[in-house]
């Protein structure tokens, strides 16, 4: 056995966690393993009585984090999860990235009380990211299928999992939250939330709340903030056991980028090199330098700048002046819904969401009419979504619990890529954190309307010791694309339609403390639309050539024990992936140049791996909880593309990738904590292992593996009577160490060392007091 598992190994079997609880079956799933003690602060929930992997966290592991820590990050302690990012909240979009069982996060489902979020990336033509969807102070559970079986969620790319948030109801009593926090970089962080209470006997209930959060960035020059609002209002419908649930939510969020780095500009630069936002005469020198070396194509309009780049640069893509990202939505929805465990349960919610935003680059590749060796790009993106969703579902004796659902969504969404002028070579005429008016240019401009249509049928049928559940979903998902003005890229129509993917479970109960779980579920991921990703982000002609082109889909076979033995509680679970149809979007030059990439299908992956938890609550106050996963995820087919000279079939980069490792796909991942909770003191320590990752196709570049580790200690205490405050000191990345965060950030290439790296935050430390009325 190599160091690297071994310590994974050591690391499962004596680092921690409390709290973890079976979690409570459904009322009419067979009872399984023996019931531990639900308690509301529980921080990890193992999925009894579940057919599949199923994990939770739950308000508490919030409570041991930094405020405004993104609930994706949260996750990364369970097993088989994948997390990255830049900052040290997880919250940087740019950044930010999640996968699981080697699978993206394009290609798992993201849902907040069922509402469906999108595929989570930074450039999101279908939804938002769930740090801007709500607080996670407002966040009651983190529901994690690492497999693909969750038919039930309105998601039509789940081919890896799904991660399902479900917010907080509104408080019994009335009350006001406070809770302050400040840190590194000049971090200021301020929530507040009002409870109405129940109003009158078994009345209504409301809170709204208000977030506003800022940073300076850790390195280079800028700043990333947002304000951000969440509502939510729930009304008991008389005794008949139903009730009335509407949701409102705001944010807006304005962030400075951090560089795309490679390997050879982090050991040429360091690892705190950053865009040069303080120095605009300076970019604007390399600008004027790289249009006349020719390495821009832009028309020299200095040529007393010469040929030769200040040092330490040795070309404009080493550091650009600005970047940022703007983002604004609107999420609201109303429905109705029953208690779960009803004699006929369901629910029906509609909902809807506006987003309007701005990915901005300063760049040297597109000069201004003023004659300025440099230009403002932007990605513009504007979203209208509106959905409807619903199940209903009954008992039907010995035929089992019977739901039916279905879910409809028409997505409205434009984007275009347009170029904003800069009118001085002394100072800069446009602020990065503003949204830009009177574009010079518009590259194109187009119009994506998305109709989709899902169904799924699930039963769960009790056979004594022995559950089954059965079911299946199908989907029919349409695209048309319409240029606004002429454009370069593709428009036109596409669908996927699947109406069959089967979804088969069981669970069998080992008598009072163990159980056996398995399945099988198969999903079929829809084309989207987009002038940046999907079919659609490349030319009319490359468009027209993808006739035969295959919605991916994949296969997953899983099965495992849950189990309790005194203190000890734990899992493990295998599973075995067959993904195909990979489709394969090859990146041309740089990020910021902005070309068409090459889709195409590319063959296949197959993955395997095993995942464990466990869990050991102690006396006193201390808890021990670790988990670990191996992952086996490898390209199945070599890649090849048409020469156009010779119009034979060749390897694309000239390199084969057959039997590869999946790009981003970390073969051991480990964590674990210990905490302490009493009455006056709490803490918590945690460790995160993630090995090396490749960032090329053919492996030939990769990123080391990395330790994190993180702390909490806290203390509460009562004032003015019953009033308790709470005041807490946390670290991020203790030993400060210097690491890649993320890696792909501008895609993935076959081979070379692409700029496609941001580095991690170093140490940082917060203090943050929480009080209550």
């Amino acid at each position: 056995m190599t160091r690297k598992p071994m310590f994974a190994m050591m690391l499962l079997a004596t680092t921690a966690w409390p709290s973890l609880a079976i979690a409570e079956a459904p009322a009419d799933a067979a009872p399984a393993v023996a019931d531990a003690p639900a308690a509301a602060d529980d921080i990890v929930v193992i999925g009894r009585g579940e057919t599949r992997q199923v994990q939770e966290i739950s308000t508490r592991d919030f409570d041991l984090v930094v405020p405004a820590t993104s609930p994706l990050k949260a996750i990364a302690k369970l097993p088989g999860v994948n997390f990255q990012s830049a900052d040290a909240f997880g919250n940087y979009e740019w950044s930010e990235r999640v996968s699981i069982r080697g699978f993206n996060q394009n290609q798992l489902g993201f849902t907040l009380d069922g509402i469906p979020l999108g595929d989570g990336s930074y450039g999101n033509t279908n939804g938002l990211h769930i740090s801007r969807a709500i607080s996670s102070e407002n966040i009651a559970q983190v529901r994690v299928a690492q497999g693909s079986g969750a038919i039930g969620t309105q998601a039509t790319n789940n081919l890896g999992g799904t991660i399902e948030f479900i917010s907080s109801d509104p408080k019994r009593e009335a009350g006001l939250t406070l809770n302050g926090t400040y840190g590194s970089d000049n971090t200021w962080r301020a929530f507040v939330r009002l409870d109405t209470g129940t109003l009158g006997d078994n009345g209504p209930s409301a809170y709204v709340s208000y977030g506003h959060f800022t940073t300076d960035k850790w390195k280079g020059w800028g700043v990333q903030r947002q304000n951000q609002v969440n509502a939510k209002a729930v009304a008991p419908l008389g005794d008949s056991g139903l009730r009335l649930v509407a949701t409102f939510d705001f944010s807006d969020r304005r962030e400075n980028d951090y560089q795309d780095m490679s390997l050879d500009m982090i050991h040429r630069l360091g690892y705190r090199w950053d865009n040069i936002s303080n120095n605009y005469p300076l970019a604007i020198l390399v600008s004027d330098v790289g249009a006349n070396t020719g390495y821009t194509g832009v028309t020299p309009t200095n040529p007393a700048a010469g040929k030769t780049y200040p040092a330490p640069f040795a070309n404009p893509d080493d550091a650009y002046y600005d970047a940022a990202g703007l983002r604004q939505d609107y999420l609201a929805s109303v429905g109705i819904e029953t208690a779960k465990d009803a004699k006929i349960h369901g629910e029906l919610r509609g909902y809807y969401h506006d987003n309007h935003g701005r990915g901005i680059w300063f760049t040297p590749y597109v000069a201004s009419p003023s004659g300025v060796p440099m230009s403002v790009r932007t990605t513009e993106y504007d979203i209208r979504r509106k959905g409807v969703f619903g199940s209903v579902g009954t008992s039907l004796g010995g035929f089992g619990d019977l739901t039916v659902g279905a879910w409809y969504e028409r997505n409205d969404f434009r984007q275009a890529r347009r170029f904003y002028g800069l009118d001085s070579r002394t100072v800069p005429t446009r602020d990065s954190l503003d949204f830009p008016l009177l574009p010079f240019f518009t590259q194109w401009d187009y119009r994506y309307q998305t109709d989709t249509f899902q169904y799924y049928v699930s039963d769960r049928i009790a056979l004594g010791n022995l559950t089954v559940d059965l079911g299946w979903k199908g989907y029919d998902v349409r695209v048309t694309a319409t240029p606004l003005t002429a454009g370069s890229l593709a428009s036109g129509k596409i669908k996927t339609t699947d109406w069959f993917q089967p979804r088969a479970g069981l669970t069998y109960r080992l008598g009072a403390n163990a159980e056996l779980f398995g399945g099988f579920s198969q999903v079929t991921r829809a084309f989207t639309g987009s002038a940046t990703s999907g079919p659609f982000a490349t030319t009319q002609a490359g468009f027209n050539a993808l006739g035969n082109l295959k919605p991916e889909q994949s296969d997953t076979y899983e099965a495992g024990t849950r189990f309790r033995s005194g203190i000890f509680t734990g899992s493990i679970a295998a599973y075995y992936v067959d993904f195909r149809n990979r489709l394969l979007a090859y990146s041309v030059g740089s990020g910021i140049q902005g070309n068409p990439p090459i889709l195409q299908n590319v063959g296949g992956v197959r993955s395997y791996g095993v995942e464990a938890t466990g869990q050991i609550k102690l006396p006193n106050g201390f808890g021990a909880f670790a988990s670990y996963a191996y992952n086996d995820s490898r390209y199945r087919d070599n890649v090849f593309v048409v020469d156009p000279l010779t119009q034979q079939k060749v390897l694309l980069g000239g390199v084969p990738i057959k039997d590869k490792t999946v790009v981003d796909a970390p073969r051991n991942i480990a964590s674990g904590e210990v905490t302490y909770d009493s009455d006056l003191f709490f803490g918590r320590i945690g460790a995160n292992y993630m090995s090396k990752r490749y960032f090329t196709y053919s492996n030939d570049q990769s990123v080391p593996g990395r330790v994190l580790f993180d702390a909490s200690i806290g203390v509460r205490f009562a004032v003015a009577g019953d009033r308790k405050v709470e005041l807490q000191l946390s670290g991020t990345n203790l030993l400060d160490k210097q690491y890649i965060a993320t890696i792909g950030s501008n895609g993935f290439t076959q081979k070379g060392d692409n700029q496609t790296l941001l580095v991690g935050a170093p140490r940082q430390v917060f203090v943050s007091l929480k009080t209550g009325f």
